[in-house]
């Protein structure tokens, strides 16, 4: 019970941090001698000290036959910063407690190896189930190199985002749309279409109190974005915009004034959500929460790149054959061929349901 309080410590550490360290996971560490806690730290941002350094230079010369706990085993390579494991070893701690196995093909493993055979005890586990969820989008994007895509739709019991006049605010309460901003903070980006672009002008961005704004991206086949729209100008975070290739060059260049806007412009005429995904996992955007309307919904759908989806259901009931709803395209002939995912959670959110499905590992 001692190791599971005194992790849960570190975990809440790592959870603090959660969405400003990409493309970095979140980590927390406690180090504890003699039933205090001596030192804590939590990794803040790609490039600086990780959580188990911070902690360890906060007990100094006390950290001698302590124990560290720490959400995520210790690096064993040198990156942007030294190996953990040697910064352990290095001030003689004897015991390492790790909820969470690094699935990085630099590590996986090889941290806790090296403890080992510096003599320090090592005991893995505590809390895992816990932290593995902390860390599912950066174990998704290590192994597969691709951002994890966790869809978000509002809609009335009937199934409705809109009614026939397409009148969408305000679906679901204020508790709801709160807990989407908390999304927009977690993720590293937030992808909408042309649709709602040009029906909303959003400016996509994060109203929490110290939220993180995510990057914004557009798809935008013909590029039919407002140069005054919000997303173009206000200069409140980068927003990339993914083209077709008959988009002509000089229509692009009419964007080149706002330092923010970068075009991307495909190798076809259409946009393959595919490619984006690919392209996005080399400029190491490790996770993207889709907002877009039915369309971009669809598109997603087809491509089979959904691996959450979260529904707010609010008690209501519009009605309409003309209504649309969450997720248009031609859509699936076969009721074999659905995508399947498993219900993870339900909670209620003021008066709405809160939804989560995921993909099956």
């Amino acid at each position: 019970m001692q190791d599971e309080y005194y992790m849960n410590v570190a975990l809440q550490l790592a959870k603090s941090v959660q969405g400003q360290t990409t493309p970095n996971p979140p980590v927390g560490a406690v180090i504890v001698k003699n039933g205090a806690i001596i030192g804590m730290g939590a990794h803040l941002k790609s490039g600086e000290a990780h959580a188990e350094v911070i902690a360890l230079q906060m007990a100094g010369d006390h950290a001698v036959d302590a124990t560290i706990y720490v959400t995520l085993e210790p690096c064993s390579h040198t990156g942007k910063t030294p190996p953990c494991a040697d910064a352990i070893i290095a001030q003689k701690l004897k015991r390492v407690v790790i909820a969470s196995v690094d699935r990085h093909d630099q590590v996986a493993g090889r941290g806790i190896e090296k403890l080992r055979n510096a003599g320090i005890k090592v005991e893995q586990g505590i809390l895992a189930a816990e932290t593995n969820e902390l860390y599912t989008m950066f174990f998704h994007y290590i192994e597969k190199r691709l951002p994890y895509v966790t869809m978000k739709t509002a809609m009335t019991l009937d199934g409705k985002i809109a009614t026939v006049d397409g009148e969408s605010k305000w679906i679901t309460g204020e508790e709801a749309r709160e807990d989407v901003h908390s999304y927009r903070h977690t993720h590293d980006a937030i992808l909408v279409g042309i649709g709602t672009v040009l029906a909303d002008n959003p400016q996509l961005t994060t109203r929490l109190p110290n939220g993180r704004n995510p990057l914004r991206i557009i798809l935008d086949t013909d590029l039919h974005t407002p140069i005054d729209a919000k997303v173009i100008t206000d200069g409140k975070a980068p927003t990339w915009i993914f083209v077709g290739n008959r988009v002509p060059k000089g229509k692009i260049q009419l964007y080149d004034t706002y330092e923010q806007v970068r075009m991307i412009r495909m190798n076809e005429q259409k946009i393959d959500i595919k490619q984006v995904l690919q392209f996005l996992g080399k400029e190491q955007i490790t996770s993207i929460f889709v907002e877009g309307g039915a369309s971009i919904n669809g598109s997603f759908l087809k491509s089979e790149y959904i691996d959450q989806f979260i529904v707010y259901i609010a008690p209501k009931v519009i009605g309409g054959e003309n209504a649309k709803t969450p997720i248009g395209g031609d859509g699936i002939a076969k009721i074999n061929e659905a995508l399947s995912l498993k219900i993870a959670s339900t909670e209620m959110l003021g008066d709405d349901i809160k939804l989560i499905a995921r993909k099956e590992a």
